[in-house]
């Protein structure tokens, strides 16, 4: 009875549903269009607040509605409470999502607001880039240079920067003008001038034979005395190596590594001065930009002293080496020449054809010096050098048996006082004979000469009263001006420049002839710095160093000059020029490679290294300061590893120079690896000959840094412990105390080991190559189409 009653029951309530909703849906109706059904109690309760039901806003006067009728409906059912229930539990999370999406669109404003400032730096910031580029006018289609700032960039054809800088820093920030119509050029120069006072002009210059090569000149003038026009180059790293100039004081290979400070650009002892023997106005950059100033230009050079790593150039007159103006005020001028690779760039750059006036004899010289030792008669005193030390010096060099004989050099001591230029007959009675009997045996005798002659000389009256040497500023050459050179503390210089000191000169080098027989000569320049400091030439010099120029020119053809202490132009050859002195030490030994290739960058193929273990030793206690006149004792007998060390690099140089013989060691270690080194240097001299061919070609050095031979490759670009010989071969001696190993660099390529004979890749380091004492590690270049 009661489950059919239950039944009964459920029937009624599933028809009465529909009747209640119809129901509300009808209250629905009446309560929307006018409150019909509203009690005055009900009137009185206060809207309900929006809510917000699955995403749908209802309005609370809805919600107040819907709440009416149901209290009026009463209906009291589980479903009509579990509805209820269901709406207010879905309040919540709709609550939380509101809050959630207020911390959304915070978020967004601050991104917006941030994104608003970004957009506008980047529109200001292109608006000054643009600006900048408006006024950092084209030149010549590579240069692009600015007025007011006076920045510099010279760009290569894809529109990448190779050179930076700014021009002109020494003048205030102001705005130039095109130059009046009588100063301008009528050779189409860009011209601005700087308020009264500099003037800069800009041109498209005269390039080499290869049409790779682009060059641009610049030319400061300066007008007003005090002004010295400065121009500065960017020189860090990211910018590129730099090379050229010649040897600093701190040997550096790289320029930019050091801090130069600003000093005249002109030859010098690097014991006490910025810049060594040996110099050219030239810089090379790996990014295949090169840099020539004008000879002309009174130049000081600096590098790293401002702020930033700068080579800055200037030009400035002095009261030494630039006294003698060329101009009223101080002027700059140079020529930067851009090309695809560093290589292609100096190979056009260099000078061609060293063949031109060259004598047979003169090429028989040449390769006597390569083939044959140079011997150095060892006498650091007048009375170290006798006709028997000559004499007992040869017989221990014919003893040795494994090697050459060759040039005999007697240094400046064969005269009683420098400048007599007379054999002293006291200590050389019988030379005449003894140099013929050396000549029947082999040997050539050279001697070496100077323009310097003591006041203790007695041709120094003579040459006085001739007004044949250099005289004192102002004094209408009735007084010489006085140097010092080596051991003699004063002297005066021949005035090479007064057409009357050449043949006196030859005159008396040719009574000397008469005498002995003397196969050539090696003159010793002195540096700048033996140049007296108020000096005055017949013809103005516009430095010290043109000196040597006019020397080599003037005595060309006369003399037969088989080497030169010091040079600013290539020597003609087969003069070679001498490697400064070096000291008889591992950091002496290590200043070779980097001299080496820095003097064949810069132009000097022919070079003539100094004697195996060093040229002298510094005295025990250390000097306060060095002096370039001093006349440092030769060195005793090197440390024996040292001297082994010194020889196996020295193997592989154009000139292979004696003081001290192997046979002085008295040991069989010694005389063994010597021999062994003897054997190889007549297989490097097919390399040495070869390449001195292509130098006198193209002016390309013998000894080459790694670069030349791939200048696409970073690594190459600075090693200065290794060399090759032209392209042919490499090589990287031992230069540190008790070392058995070492770091090798290949360029691209397949060599030959020269101690094992394996063949090996380039492009790549061998680590911890093993390097004993008696061997020398070099690798031969091997035909391209080589397999292993």
């Amino acid at each position: 009875m009661l489950d059919q009653c239950s039944v009964q029951c459920n029937c009624a309530m599933e028809e009465l549903v529909p009747e209640v909703e119809q129901k509300y849906a009808t209250f629905s109706h009446f309560g929307q269009g006018g409150n019909l059904f509203r009690t005055k109690r009900r009137s009185s309760i206060a809207p309900l607040p929006a809510l917000r039901l699955n995403d749908k806003e209802m309005m609370s006067n809805d919600f107040d509605t819907h709440s009416v009728l149901s209290n009026q409906a009463s209906l009291t059912s589980v479903n009509s409470l579990a509805s209820l229930l269901k709406e207010k539990m879905q309040n919540v999370p709709a609550i939380i999502r509101k809050k959630k999406r207020e911390t959304k669109d915070y978020k967004l404003r601050v991104f917006v607001g941030m994104l608003f400032l970004i957009i506008v730096f980047l529109v200001g910031y292109a608006y000054v880039m643009y600006n900048q580029k408006l006024l950092a006018k084209s030149y010549f289609e590579s240069i692009k240079f600015h007025k007011k700032t006076r920045n510099f960039r010279l760009l290569d054809g894809k529109g990448a920067e190779l050179l930076t800088g700014v021009l002109g820093t020494s003048l205030n920030i102001e705005q130039p003008y095109n130059c009046l119509p009588k100063d301008l050029k009528d050779d189409g120069s860009v011209c601005y001038e700087w308020n009264s006072k500099a003037r800069l002009y800009m041109n498209v210059a005269k390039s080499p034979g290869s049409p790779d090569i682009k060059c641009y000149s610049f030319h400061w003038e300066s007008l007003l005395a005090d002004l010295y026009p400065t121009d500065c180059f960017d020189v860090s790293e990211e910018r590129g190596f730099w090379y050229g100039g010649g040897l600093t004081k701190g040997i550096e290979y790289i320029l930019g590594k050091a801090a130069i400070p600003a000093g005249p650009f002109v030859t010098g002892d690097i014991n006490m001065h910025q810049w060594g023997n040996a110099l050219k106005r030239y810089f090379l950059n790996s990014r295949g930009v090169a840099i020539q100033v004008d000879e002309k230009t009174p130049l000081y050079v600096s590098v790293n002293t401002d702020s930033g790593r700068r080579l800055c150039l200037q030009g400035r007159n002095d009261k030494f080496a630039f006294v003698n103006r060329q101009t009223q005020f101080s002027e700059l001028k140079y020529t930067v020449c851009s090309g695809p690779d560093m290589k292609t760039l100096h190979n056009g750059l260099m000078q061609k054809s060293l063949w031109d006036g060259l004598t047979e004899r003169d090429n028989d010289v040449i390769k006597s010096l390569l083939r044959e030792p140079v011997w150095q008669i060892p006498a650091s005193k007048q009375e170290d050098l006798t006709e028997t030390a000559i004499y007992n010096y040869t017989e221990s060099i014919i003893a040795l048996g494994y090697l050459r004989l060759g040039h005999v050099l007697v240094n400046e001591f064969w005269q009683r006082t420098i400048g007599d230029f007379r054999l002293d007959t006291d200590r050389f009675p019988t030379l005449d004979k003894r140099v013929n009997i050396l000549h029947r045996r082999g040997f050539r005798v050279s001697f070496m000469i100077q323009p310097f002659i003591s006041t203790e000389s007695s041709n120094f009256r003579e040459a006085v009263a001739k007004k044949l040497l250099i005289y004192e500023r102002e004094s209408e050459r009735s007084i010489p001006a006085l140097t010092r050179y080596k051991s003699t503390t004063s002297a005066g210089v021949l005035d090479v420049t007064n057409n009357a000191s050449i043949p006196w000169l030859a005159e008396q080098l040719k009574k000397i002839s008469e005498t002995v027989e003397i196969d050539s000569y090696f003159v010793d320049f002195g540096t700048a710095f033996n140049i007296p400091r108020y000096y005055q030439c017949s013809q103005t010099l516009g430095n010290p160093d043109e000196y040597k120029n006019y020397f080599m020119e003037r005595f060309e053809g006369t003399l037969s000059i088989f080497g030169v202490s010091s040079a600013v132009s290539v020597p003609r050859p087969p003069a070679f020029l001498s490697l400064p002195p070096v000291n008889s030490s591992w950091s002496g030994l290590q200043s070779i490679i980097p001299t080496m290739l820095s003097y064949g960058i810069i132009g000097f193929p022919f070079l003539m290294p100094g004697p195996v273990g060093g040229d002298f030793v510094l005295p025990t206690q250390q000097l306060k300061k060095m002096y370039s006149y001093y006349s440092f004792d030769l060195p005793p007998l090197p440390d024996k590893e040292l001297y082994i060390r010194w020889l196996q690099l020295a193997t592989f140089l154009p000139v292979l120079r004696f003081t001290h013989l192997p046979s002085e060691y008295g040991d069989d270690t010694v005389t063994a690896i010597a021999k062994e080194l003897a054997d190889v240097r007549q297989r490097v001299l097919p390399l040495l000959e070869r390449f001195s061919s292509i130098a006198m070609d193209e002016g390309l050095p013998i000894i080459r840094p790694l670069w030349m031979l791939d200048s696409t490759d970073v690594n190459c670009f600075s090693i200065d412990d290794e060399f090759s010989i032209g392209d042919g071969m490499i090589v990287a001696p031992v230069l540190q105390r008790g070392e058995t190993v070492r770091e090798v660099y290949l360029p691209q390529g397949v060599w030959k080991d020269g101690i094992d004979e394996s063949l090996r890749k380039g492009s790549r380091w061998i680590h911890n190559y093993h390097v004993p004492q008696n061997k020398v590690a070099y690798f031969i270049k091997m035909p391209d189409n080589t397999r292993f």
